[in-house]
């Protein structure tokens, strides 16, 4: 007699995943004839204005699809068709509500927690997996993202679950590399233990206090920042009256295009030479766009320089002195 199982362990065997499917059936143990439910996990997001500023919400949506049992879908009130855009995708999983964005709470980021947190408390699963709505799943990260909920079901220690991210910059070819941009987020959370979004929306605490969470070794597809020149520029100008209020204005981003190839270093950047998830193909195919940032004119400031010093440190002893980290690691 071999040693007994737990019950997840013997749950989280499962039979493949078939690649590049954007619906499957109900789980099934690996070897076994009965098909079960064995957990459910929710995902959700919210979004805005998803035509005006170019979001891949569809894709974003669609890639969680495979591996959720529904997608709560936060709508705020547009006047750009996103309502009806994300209707389109048809999907029995996914539910829609609107929600009117306050003005007052334009400051901070905190409409953005806000309008996240009305999207988690309709989540019905045992765990909750978000995704902006600039954010993509890989078909490749399916297995992974399921074993690693399914394996920590039971481990209530476990608050929280983190992906690794992939920052895209200006073109599908290139991305960030430096661990001054966050290189890890918890993107899926433990339901019902008073989880909620945090400061402006980039992560979830309870109260005040980090979440403790196991890594998946997934990765987030982050395209936020990988959109024509003149709506960047746009989409950077509203998200900065999120953060600031209306009549705050930055000119590094007032010209009516953004300068992806000069506003930012290009130390920091390096190529892509990975997939794309399958959901991105034709959107990719649409606007087949590739920046030569070896003609970068960017002015090298200190903080460049002291980004650049700590990032090859780094690379060198695996220590990233004073990284970002909204989460305890287990």
């Amino acid at each position: 007699m071999g040693e007994k199982q737990s019950v997840s362990e013997a749950n989280c065997r499962r039979v493949p995943w078939a690649r590049g499917v954007h619906h499957l059936n109900k789980r099934t143990l690996k070897g076994a004839a009965t098909i079960i439910n064995i957990m459910k996990i929710s995902g959700f997001t919210f979004v805005k204005d998803a035509v005006k500023f170019d979001f891949p919400i569809v894709e974003c949506i669609r890639s969680m699809l495979p591996v959720v049992d529904e997608v709560i879908v936060n709508v705020g009130v547009s006047e750009d068709g996103t309502l009806e855009l994300i209707r389109q995708i048809s999907n029995p999983k996914i539910t829609i509500f609107e929600t009117l964005w306050e003005p007052e709470k334009q400051t901070k980021g905190r409409i953005l927690a806000e309008q996240t947190n009305l999207a988690l408390a309709r989540c019905n699963g045992d765990w909750c997996l978000y995704l902006q709505a600039d954010e993509v799943l890989h078909e490749n990260d399916y297995e992974r993202i399921y074993n690693a909920a399914c394996q920590n079901l039971e481990d209530t220690s476990v608050e929280g679950l983190l992906f690794r991210y992939y920052h895209f910059w200006g073109d599908w070819h290139h991305y960030i590399r430096s661990y001054h941009w966050y290189q890890n987020e918890i993107r899926i959370i433990r339901n019902r233990i008073g989880v909620s979004s945090y400061s402006s929306a980039g992560g979830f605490r309870i109260s005040e206090r980090k979440l403790r969470a196991k890594h998946t070794d997934a990765y987030i597809y982050h395209y936020g920042w990988v959109r024509p020149p003149e709506i960047m520029a746009k989409k950077k100008r509203y998200h900065d009256t999120l953060h600031h209020g209306d009549g705050w204005r930055d000119e590094r981003y007032s010209d009516a295009s953004f300068d992806f190839v000069n506003q930012i270093d290009p130390f920091a950047l390096t190529n892509f030479r990975r997939t794309h998830p399958l959901v991105m193909a034709q959107r990719i195919a649409n606007r087949p766009v590739e920046y030569d940032f070896s003609k970068s004119k960017h002015h090298i400031t200190s903080k460049d320089r002291v980004n650049r010093i700590t990032d090859i440190f780094a690379r060198t002893t695996g220590i990233r002195p004073g990284e970002y980290r909204n989460y305890r690691l287990l």
